[in-house]
């Protein structure tokens, strides 16, 4: 979504620019999420002034590697060919407009030898942080020059000096993806075709990544970076248009600042256990709380949860009836309009880099509950190094980390969480803060409408 929000942005910006969308749509050995497989088949019909959709067709040849996010990659790879008939195409055409550019998504690298055979720069658009960024690249550098035992390090208990952050980061935090050989070839991988691109779109601004940021420019080996956010999804549907009114109707009768909401992305679910030890650590803490509760995935070829009919079958004996006055146990919600509403005063988050902007966007201060991917070290970011959110839990890991038992993370740690998540001031005061900057940000004369600006720019410089 936030790729369509940045086509929307530059085609705003300035009118002479037009821009083409490539869609691909994951073949089933993936398994679906059908909040993805909707929200692409409704762009494929969508009609958008100067921007326009093309669905690739569906390659279905085997991933080879076990890896998820490897075997991703691999997918998208093999729509290469496709991509190359369609760009010959657009190119041949008598009349047609000059392509100044390839963008691509941040498992799309492959693609940059696509554009490198027609002679178009590539910009890579990293729908995460600065400071994870400039890690995953610190992190190759350290294997190819250095010998570093990625390995080893990831399953040390010490820490390291990275450039993107003032603060040592502790090897706890590392993706549960760089603890396996497979992983870190896949991580490796991505980081070594990211220094192959002109430049790179980061989805982030200068006034909350300053550090991060600036360590880019401190090195000149690495490709120009292009802070353009906070780019938010303000476009979703409305509680009430998605059949939730019953949930904003709650939340307007609740005091201001007063609920904690608990949503954990798109693929967040826990299973039984570790729902009793929410629900438990949530009554014991006092607070008035709205929780979207995911039903595990039954397939496993799919990650993406389904909600419950029955929430009361997993949830402790006589829980719903206890909080029947403070809280709301609820599937599916729209995220961003839950954010938006003013009884709303805290966000335990699962860290991902969309969710955490749309907190500080509306300005709630968050719980770090990472549990996949990049998560853990967006979660010591926010908490350590800018000290803009509370600890649930930095280090805990679930989906990625196939090798370490499962971990449970207590009531006493989730109540303890969310009493310091609300009453915090100071860290609700900096979030407020950050929210100002943040509007700031990308508001003409802010930091990232000035380097959209520059981005515009230099894509007009690449048909000189």
């Amino acid at each position: 979504m936030s790729t369509i929000q940045i086509a929307k942005l530059l085609v705003t910006r300035d009118h002479h620019l037009s821009i083409t969308v490539l869609l691909i749509n994951p073949p089933p050995t993936f398994g679906s999420c059908s909040a993805v497989t909707t929200y692409i088949q409704s762009l494929a019909k969508t009609k958008m002034d100067r921007i326009s959709f093309i669905d690739l067709p569906q390659d279905k040849t085997p991933p080879v590697s076990k890896v998820p996010m490897a075997a991703l990659t691999s997918c998208i790879n093999n729509h290469c060919k496709y991509v190359r008939k369609i760009v010959a195409n657009k190119m041949s055409q008598p009349g047609s407009a000059r392509v100044s550019g390839f963008v691509v998504d941040m498992f799309c690298t492959g693609m940059i030898d696509v554009a490198n055979e027609f002679n178009i720069p590539t910009y890579v658009f990293f729908t995460s942080n600065a400071g994870f960024l400039r890690f995953k690249l610190y992190i190759q550098t350290l294997y190819d020059y250095e010998n570093q035992d990625i390995v080893v390090l990831s399953n040390s208990d010490s820490t390291i000096h990275v450039p993107s952050f003032a603060k040592p980061v502790p090897t706890k935090v590392f993706p549960g993806v760089f603890q396996t050989l497979e992983g870190l070839d896949f991580v490796l991988g991505s980081a070594r075709r990211l220094r192959k691109a002109k430049a790179i779109i980061v989805n982030t601004f200068l006034e909350l990544e300053t550090h991060a940021i600036k360590s880019f420019s401190e090195d000149c080996t690495l490709p120009m970076l292009y802070p353009v956010g906070p780019i938010v999804n303000l476009d979703v549907c409305s509680l009430k248009a998605s059949g939730n009114d019953e949930i904003i109707t709650w939340l307007d009768s609740q005091p201001p600042s007063s609920v904690v909401f608990l949503c954990f992305g798109s693929t967040g679910s826990f299973d039984e256990v570790q729902v009793k030890e929410i629900a438990n650590g949530l009554e014991r803490s006092g607070h008035r709380f709205l929780w979207s509760l995911r039903r595990p995935p039954k397939d496993k070829r799919t990650r993406a949860p389904s909600d419950y009919e029955d929430p009361g079958t997993v949830l402790p004996e006589g829980f719903l009836e206890r909080t029947a006055g403070i809280g709301k146990v609820t599937g599916w919600v729209p995220q961003v309009d839950v954010l938006a509403h003013g009884a709303v005063g805290g966000f335990v988050s699962h860290c991902g880099w969309n969710s955490l902007l749309e907190s500080l966007w509306f300005g709630v201060p968050s719980a770090a509950w990472p549990i996949d991917a990049e998560q853990q070290i967006n979660a010591f970011e926010m908490v350590v190094e800018l000290g803009l959110a509370q600890e649930i839990k930095l280090d805990h890991k679930d989906f990625c980390n196939q090798k370490a038992d499962k971990v449970i993370v207590t009531a006493e740690e989730i109540e303890s969480g969310v009493r310091r998540l609300m009453k915090d001031n100071e860290v609700r005061t900096e979030v407020k803060e950050m929210r100002e900057k943040s509007i700031a940000a990308v508001a003409v004369g802010g930091s990232s409408y000035a380097s959209v600006g520059r981005l515009i720019l230099d894509f007009k410089r690449n048909l000189l």
